[in-house]
């Protein structure tokens, strides 16, 4: 036990102790029972307890638990309360070392205690004394025992600065009851048990009843000047008194919005009996069940449909409108009475009209625009255009999704496009069930629906982009659809009625057929769109795209000039493309540097040279093929068929020389392509098999043959005699005739078999200004239905075996 020092007060009230020292304090010692100077600690953690502040401590410590119970007698009935450090108030880990305490805490006197109970916390009543510092901090087990230096609690006789502080804080207090009512128990604790001339004890009790944190309350227990104690207290006071007023501010807030949203509420409920009670309302299932009879009086339902129309408006007049199944049921109906049931626009059956939008619209595309014209005609004679499903198979940028519209224009029909590309689930094609929240018809509902027609022009986009997951597969699900036999009573899942879809046209899109399943490709009328030669895309970019995109920029056609020269170079350089996409982004590039230079130059017009398109669109895209511009043996020039077109193609062949006859190939080749390599290696090397010097040249050489490009896959037969060619002319040393391109499926016994694509290729030669070109004689007819202004310049040469094809390539000079 330690015995209580001796204070001295000096003449200014300063406290000293027996050194000399001033404590800090302006106060007179007052005697209490002796303290111990050796306290079991008991962690406390979140909020510090100030002295003469009573209140409960749970511990769940079983050696700590067991320690004061067994030490309460030794040490009077006295612990240690202190916080245990914590960065984010928040810990909850029974502390290991003295460090992590802080070193000042409380002095407490056990009131009461509970039961021991092995798995129940020990419950302490405790009256807190007096603050003490800990002096050194002692660990037996799991339990902590501090030597301590008591402070002890005094009497003080206050100045006039601290009476002022005691003022203010007693006002703050008093404020904060007045915005907040549970402050009124802590504002009645203070006027009953602290005295207003003590300082220090009103700045604990008013600190403890704020929501501050406990590294700031542990602050004011440090504290040794009361003067601090009291001045930081009052800053926690007047923080919670703005918080106070902010929490009032938000409620008062709150409430009133809550206030007119009822007000509301009930006025309009008041309004509503009032119109019943006059019969100028109706309930809502009344009202809802009239929308839906006025719409009915426009349509002509199908029997089915008007069965089951009749069932739910029953259904809807029994169900009570806060009824979950009462917007269910009335979303069905609303479907039910939207569709166009009965509901068609009148065709346009003037055949001359047609043809003159089509030709407004596009250029070229005869065969599409044949179609279309044949479509209506039947239409004229019949009386009725019966729906068709017409499926426009081509490279990107060629027309195929624009003209859509310009035939429904021609047809006087609504028009409806959606992409079906990268579609995963069948439910988009035929609607989820009535069961799912959230149902909703399939698209071809929703378009008739958009349309408020029943024989619409619908346009599936990138058909050959449908996916498949475990939602389903919606290219299955399409055969309904676009089956003529079956899509009259095509079902919706989420509809379960039967609707017409026979009177619809569907326009379907895709670069290639390879990827649309044989069924769904079996149920449509293929026209394949091919690619544009220049002189096409000179019509197209002077009629179409210049106009649109001049009027598109806000430009005059006198703003900017550009010649045909200039297009010329444009399409040659940079838009070489099956269609014309490219030529327009190029024209857009072009027009919006006008604009600039229009206005930084303040001129009025802007005229496009050739040697401007440099800089203006950068190098160009396609090279002249420099490479290839003198003929070589060995290399020779094939014509390709593409997704994205036609295309030309240079195929190589080299010899190395080896220890023994070899072949091998290169350039991403596909398997059928690479088969036609070897019959074509197999083929040569059989034709030149009594020539000495091409014997000795296949036996000590290894053959190569490339296709360039390298990175670009390539597969398919019609290269055979191409690959021949090259590998012939390699071994004779003699090059191919200038400005030739030949396709064309060898056989092993030298027949030249049909191809496809005829038209691309002779687009693709067009476009890289190849004038001789050899075919399979099989060819010839699909050569001769081109169009005259695609065969013009073009001379064709048909053979039936890889000998006429050399006496075309290798000319005997005469």
């Amino acid at each position: 036990m330690t015995d209580k020092p001796e204070v001295i007060v000096d003449s200014e009230n300063e406290v000293r102790d027996e050194s000399g020292e001033l404590s800090g304090n302006k106060s007179i010692a007052v005697a209490h029972e002796i303290l111990p100077d050796v306290l079991i600690i008991v962690p406390i953690f979140d909020r510090p307890i100030f002295p003469k502040m009573m209140g409960p401590v749970a511990i769940d410590n079983k050696e700590l638990k067991k320690s004061i119970m067994e030490g309460l007698e030794a040490s009077n009935g006295y612990l240690g309360l202190v916080v245990v450090r914590s960065d984010d108030d928040s810990a909850k880990d029974y502390p290991v070392s003295g460090e992590e305490f802080y070193t000042v805490g409380v002095t407490a006197k056990v009131i009461k205690t509970s039961p021991l109970a092995e798995d129940q916390p020990l419950h302490l009543m405790l009256q807190s004394v007096d603050r003490f510092d800990i002096t050194e901090m002692i660990l037996k087990g799991e339990v902590f025992r501090a030597k301590v230096k008591h402070w002890y609690e005094t009497e003080f006789d206050t100045n006039e600065e601290l009476k002022a502080y005691s003022v203010a804080i007693i006002d703050s207090i008093k404020e904060l009851v007045n915005l907040n009512p549970l402050f009124k128990e802590g504002l009645s604790l203070v006027l009953e048990k602290i005295n207003p001339n003590d300082p220090g004890a009103l700045s604990d009790f008013s600190s403890s009843m704020t929501t501050a944190s406990g590294k700031e309350l542990q602050e004011i227990l440090e504290a040794k000047s009361i003067r601090t104690r009291i001045e930081k207290a009052l800053i926690l006071l007047k923080r919670e008194t703005e918080i106070s007023k902010l929490k009032v501010k938000i409620s008062k807030r709150i409430d009133e919005k809550l206030s007119n949203q009822q007000r509301n509420f009930f006025l309009k409920e008041q309004l509503k009996e009032i119109k019943k009670e006059l019969g100028l309302s109706k309930e809502d299932s009344e009202t809802e069940a009239d929308k839906f009879e006025k719409r009915l009086k426009k349509l002509k339902l199908t029997e089915e449909a008007e069965e089951r129309i009749n069932e739910e408006m029953e259904k809807l007049k029994l169900l009570e409108p806060s009824s979950a199944e009462f917007n269910v049921t009335r979303a069905y109906l609303d479907w039910l009475t939207v569709l166009p049931w009965g509901v068609y626009t009148k065709d346009n059956y003037d055949i001359k009209k047609a043809k003159k939008i089509l030709d407004e619209d596009h250029y070229g595309l005869e065969d599409v625009k044949d179609r279309i014209l044949e479509l209506i005609s039947v239409g004229i004679i019949k009386g009725d255009l019966a729906g068709s499903i017409i499926l426009l198979v081509g490279p990107p940028g060629v027309g195929k999704t624009s003209i859509g519209q310009s035939v429904a224009r021609s047809l006087n029909r609504k028009f409806y496009r959606f992409s079906v590309g990268g579609m995963r689930d069948e439910a988009e094609i035929k609607g989820h069930r009535r069961t799912y929240i959230g149902a909703l018809p399939g698209k071809f509902i929703q378009t008739m629906k958009t349309c408020k027609t029943a024989n619409p022009l619908i346009m599936l986009d990138e058909v050959d982009k449908i996916g498949m997951s475990y939602h389903g597969d919606p290219a299955s699900a399409l055969l309904e659809v676009l089956d003529p036999e079956q899509n009259r009573d095509f079902l919706d899942h989420y509809l379960d009625v039967r609707f017409d879809l026979s009177k619809v046209l569907f326009i379907c899109t895709a670069n290639q057929i390879d990827t649309i399943p044989p069924p769904l490709l079996d149920r449509m009328e293929l026209i394949t769109l091919s690619g544009y030669i220049l002189e096409e895309k000179m019509e197209i970019a002077r009629k179409f795209l210049l106009p649109k995109q001049l009027k598109l920029h806000g430009l005059k056609e006198d703003q900017v000039d550009i010649s045909e020269e200039v297009l010329k170079e444009i399409i040659d350089g940079y838009a070489r493309e099956a269609g014309v996409r490219g030529l327009e982004n190029n024209l857009k590039k072009i027009l919006r540097k006008s604009a600039k230079r229009i206005v930084e130059s303040k001129i009025l017009s802007v005229e496009i040279q050739k040697d401007d398109l440099r800089d203006l669109l950068g190098k160009r895209s396609f090279s002249e093929e420099k490479v290839y511009k003198n003929p070589k043996p060995g290399i020779v020039r094939g014509l390709a068929y593409t997704s994205f077109g036609g295309a030309t193609l240079h195929i190589e062949a080299a010899h190395i020389p080896s220890k023994g006859p070899g072949f091998k190939q290169t350039g991403q080749l596909g398997n059928v392509m690479v088969e036609s390599s070897e019959i074509a290696y197999s083929y040569v090397r059989s034709l030149l098999r009594d020539d000495e010097k091409a014997k000795a040249l296949f036996e000590n050489n290894l053959i190569h043959l490339h296709v360039p490009a390298g990175a670009t896959p390539k597969d398919g037969p019609s290269a055979g005699i191409t690959m021949a060619v090259a590998l012939y002319s390699l071994v004779i040393d003699r090059p191919v005739i200038d400005k030739l391109a030949m396709t064309g499926e060898l056989t092993l016994s030298g027949l030249v078999m049909p191809i496809g694509g005829v038209k691309e290729k002779v687009i693709a030669a067009k476009r890289a200004n190849v004038t001789n070109l050899i075919f399979p004689a099989e060819n010839r007819e699909d050569f001769e239905e081109l169009d005259k202004h695609i065969k013009e310049s073009i001379s064709p040469n048909f053979v039936e075996n890889f000998e006429e094809v050399l006496k075309i390539c290798f000319p005997i000079d005469e």
